[in-house]
């Protein structure tokens, strides 16, 4: 359920250094679990719909909100269950745990019902980031009511050493039936502060000491390693995903040229089957494509902005120049 009362989310407006112009909606999905929506307005182009990657937040994305609002759009991003200021697994508040990724796309229903509550301008365009790039293609699939859309560094599979990826369902599932499940995955654990010289996210000193601020000033944002039922669900998920025809829709997909958390390969096969599909790698960048360097950050920035307005209606798209 959505409303005007429903308008009363916190919002870190201190370490988001974002644009005016920002509310932020608790959202209910439909099994009770309260989720967080940031919407900031503005632009008559229509609305661009964030789906973040795992551990992420919504102030994250405040500095992307005003280039974005800057080109002419507004822009709307979410807190999935069990990150950011969304509710958390009980049993584990600082692990990442689904036991299918379905209950995402719960999420996903309930911030389109918040959207149309709200009277987010159409046409809608969509982000999808890393696992948010998973949700995302979920979403195409089920209809999701976007122009066209945009992928950075989709997770359409995981970057495992090839030796244990072998033999990972047999080891999620015994770990399944031993009551794991709910323990930490292999090689992961509680949140630890991460350090620039060794971070796999970015190569730019700046927006990673952004990034680390955010968190260091608000704990209650951090979130640990994913559960071995939460991996099982993400490797099924993308399988399943990979296993499915490109859906009928205008997408740009940008990879990194230095990826070290999804795989590089496995999206440029999907990319390489998508009738209106289109791949751009940006050289040097890691993982955080949207966070990178400024110049490889605008070449990201740009050719998704540029692929959003070819695909604006007549009456909106830029008027060139005689």
């Amino acid at each position: 359920m959505f409303g005007a009362s429903a308008q009363n989310a916190p919002y870190f407006h201190d370490v988001a250094e974002g644009p005016e112009g920002v509310t932020s909606h608790w959202v209910r999905a439909a099994d009770g679990t309260r989720l967080r929506m940031v919407h900031w307005s503005g632009g008559a182009k229509g609305t661009v719909l964030l789906f973040p990657g795992r551990t992420e937040y919504c102030e994250k994305y405040a500095r992307l909100a005003g280039d974005i609002q800057a080109a002419g759009y507004g822009m709307a991003a979410f807190d999935w269950r069990g990150q950011g200021l969304a509710d958390r697994p009980t049993h584990r508040a600082d692990m990442g745990h689904v036991a299918s990724f379905d209950e995402y796309r719960a999420d996903v229903a309930a911030f389109v019902s918040a959207l149309e509550g709200l009277g987010a301008p159409k046409p809608w365009f969509l982000i999808g980031h890393s696992m948010g790039g998973a949700i995302g293609l979920r979403a195409l699939h089920d209809g999701l009511p976007v122009q066209a859309a945009a992928f950075s560094a989709p997770m359409w599979d995981i970057a495992m050493r090839p030796a244990i990826k072998a033999v990972s369902g047999v080891l999620l599932a015994v770990t399944a039936a031993v009551g794991l499940g709910k323990s930490f995955a292999a090689s992961t654990g509680p949140y630890t502060e991460m350090g620039f010289d060794d971070n796999p996210l970015t190569t730019d000193r700046a927006q990673f000491a952004y990034m680390a601020c955010q968190l260091d000033q608000y704990p209650d944002l951090r979130l640990g390693g994913p559960s071995n039922m939460w991996v099982r669900a993400a490797l099924r998920e993308t399988a399943a995903l990979m296993a499915l025809a490109a859906p009928d829709m205008p997408t740009l997909t940008l990879i990194a040229g230095r990826e070290k958390i999804v795989v590089n390969a496995v999206i440029e096969k999907r990319m390489a089957s998508w009738p209106k599909g289109r791949l751009i790698t940006i050289d040097g960048a890691e993982h955080e494509l949207l966070f990178e360097a400024p110049s490889r950050r605008q070449a990201a920035l740009g050719a998704i902005l540029a692929h959003f307005d070819t695909h604006l209606r007549p009456e909106q798209a830029p008027r060139s120049q005689a």
